[in-house]
């Protein structure tokens, strides 16, 4: 598949537009904000006025989108991609949202003769730059395997995960436990400051044993230094916990630790740190 739609161009999808562009794809753009296109048909991608536009243009269009609820707008509303989908064009939705909304999206391009795949990412703004993402997807197999290429182009790794809602829950599993792990860092440094340790001796200790990983060394620093250019928007993270805990209710499932964290994050979202990275959840662990 050579031409491409592109919807939604935030922190990630920008940086994953691009690299569909500099690859050789023909990429048509949309974004609720039409500025948002400018330096994607800089590169060389063509920038659509509306939707369906973009839909019309491509053999599959893919979206990359803020929540649940943009992802249903932007596939089901008046104007979205189902009121336009020709029977056998294809529809990703990359964003992360619950896998009731992946569902009924699914359901939605089935009806009208398309063919879905769910594909929520695990990764931030530097791993869709470097195309280094980790794709997560369910829904049509023979579909997951004719992207083969877009997904190379986009991440390191891809799962097919079966049927549409797996993708999702898997996304949420993965970023609860991140969320978690990250209030648990903040912690642990808030702790150590005061106990009079250096932060920074605190990190390396962290990363010479088990619990080393690239997270804490990336974040940990961003935590010391009191620098949170968004990376994974603080609103996200929160967003995503809260899905999960839905998650959990629904299938009977405690997640203490889980809600625990989502409300750290609800204190940090009230606290006007939505759109810092989600590490300035720090700010609030350590008063």
């Amino acid at each position: 598949m050579k031409r491409i739609g592109f919807l939604g161009l935030g922190i990630m999808g920008r940086a994953m537009a691009a690299n569909l562009v500099r690859a050789g794809f023909q990429v048509t753009v949309w974004n609720r904000t039409s500025a948002a296109c400018a330096p994607l048909v800089e590169l060389g991608a063509r920038q659509a006025g509306s939707i369906q536009e973009a839909v019309r243009a491509s053999e599959v269009t893919l979206a990359m989108l803020a929540d649940p609820e943009a992802s249903h707008e932007v596939a089901l509303g008046a104007d979205g991609v189902v009121s336009c989908l020709q029977p056998g064009q294809a529809y990703v939705d990359m964003s992360t949202v619950d896998p009731d909304t992946a569902r009924a999206i699914g359901d939605a391009v089935t009806r009208v003769g398309g063919r879905f795949l769910e594909a929520p990412v695990s990764g931030s703004r530097k791993p869709a730059e470097e195309g280094s993402l980790v794709i997560l997807a369910a829904g049509d197999e023979a579909l997951y395997r004719e992207m083969a290429a877009v997904f190379d182009c986009l991440g390191k790794k891809s799962f097919f995960l079966g049927e549409v809602g797996q993708g999702a829950c898997l996304k949420l599993i993965v970023n609860m436990t991140m969320g978690g792990m990250m209030t648990l860092l903040a912690e642990a440094l808030a702790l150590a400051d005061r106990c009079g340790l250096d932060a920074r001796q605190v990190l390396e200790a962290l990363d010479s044993g088990a619990i080393a990983n690239p997270m804490f060394r990336l974040k940990g620093d961003r935590i010391v230094e009191d620098d949170h250019p968004p990376h994974f928007p603080l609103r996200h993270m929160q967003k995503d916990l809260r899905l999960a805990v839905s998650l959990g209710d629904r299938l009977g499932q405690a997640l203490h630790g889980v809600a625990t964290a989502n409300e750290t994050f609800k204190r940090a979202l009230g606290a006007g740190l939505g759109d810092e990275d989600f590490a300035a959840v720090a700010r609030i662990i350590s008063g």
